[in-house]
């Protein structure tokens, strides 16, 4: 596979409408069609992708998007978190964020955004408003309050098998959860 094809699946209109409204249907189709190419990514034989803007964003959307499509409901969704990050920050270093188009930069971003790391979630911040991505920055922000606050996402503890504390099972069960 070449990083030109995930690219025209993830962008196209079908999955735009799935990106964060997803159905099993959807998902499916993404483990169906990308699951292999994930492993290889995992596996580190696709490093090549990071060759040039579209293809490290490429390896970012497969290490990052695709897992939490494909493994929906499993800890393995969130397996390939930290690579996704290492290639986003080295595309960053390259400058290649400023040769992407601003409607995909959000998805060289993200992990920062799903990352645990409260380090992680202030680069989030920053990089979203850096770049005037205005329509992220309120889920950046989101986010990175919820890492500040308990120090991890609490909608992760039953999938990673982690126990909630009763803080986390309020809040769980409050609107803020889920809107930022």
């Amino acid at each position: 596979m070449q990083p030109q094809e995930a690219l025209e699946f993830w962008f196209a209109q079908e999955s735009r409408e799935r990106w964060f409204n997803s159905t099993p249907a959807f998902d499916a189709a993404v483990r169906s069609r990308f699951e292999a190419t994930w492993e290889q990514a995992r596996d580190g034989q696709l490093a090549g992708w990071e060759a040039s803007p579209e293809g490290a964003l490429a390896l970012v959307i497969v290490l990052d998007q695709f897992p939490l499509n494909m493994y929906r409901g499993q800890a393995l969704r969130h397996s390939t978190e930290a690579l996704s990050r290492a290639v986003a920050a080295r595309a960053i270093d390259r400058g290649f964020d400023h040769r992407l188009p601003k409607d995909r930069l959000a998805f060289l971003y993200l992990p920062y955004m799903h990352s645990e790391s409260l380090a992680d979630q202030d680069r989030s911040v920053e990089l979203f408003e850096q770049a005037g991505l205005d329509a992220n920055l309120g889920f950046a922000r989101h986010h990175r309050d919820i890492v500040r606050r308990f120090g991890r996402f609490p909608h992760r503890n039953i999938t990673l098998d982690r126990d909630s504390t009763p803080e986390e099972l309020a809040w769980l069960a409050s609107p803020e959860a889920f809107n930022p």
